[in-house]
């Protein structure tokens, strides 16, 4: 059985007990939450926006994603500018997957 959530302006195909990476979300680590379910599947039928369906993740940690480096320049104006970035993620392991 496999399910669709959206969390954090994206869309996800999970599993029961898959660990990934989203946007930061603001709850503690070891914290139960639930996701918005926009799919779930069985494998011989679909049911989408099941209001009764239920996916369950748990929050394994809060980390950083890799360093995007922004580099500009102008070429023979002498104008070079460097910017890095690091997003701030949160690793949820999925833990139960209910369909309607």
């Amino acid at each position: 059985m496999f399910a669709v959530v959206r969390t954090g302006g994206k869309q996800y195909k999970v599993t029961k007990n898959d660990k990934f990476e989203v946007a930061r979300m603001d709850t503690e680590e070891g914290a139960s939450i639930d996701l918005e379910v926009l799919m779930t599947s069985d494998g011989k039928s679909i049911a989408m926006g099941d209001k009764g369906a239920k996916v369950s993740a748990k929050v394994v940690k809060h980390t950083r994603g890799d360093k995007v480096v922004v580099f500009k320049k102008k070429r023979r104006q002498n104008y070079r500018r460097t910017a890095g970035h690091r997003q701030d993620l949160t690793v949820i392991e999925i833990t139960d997957i209910k369909a309607a």
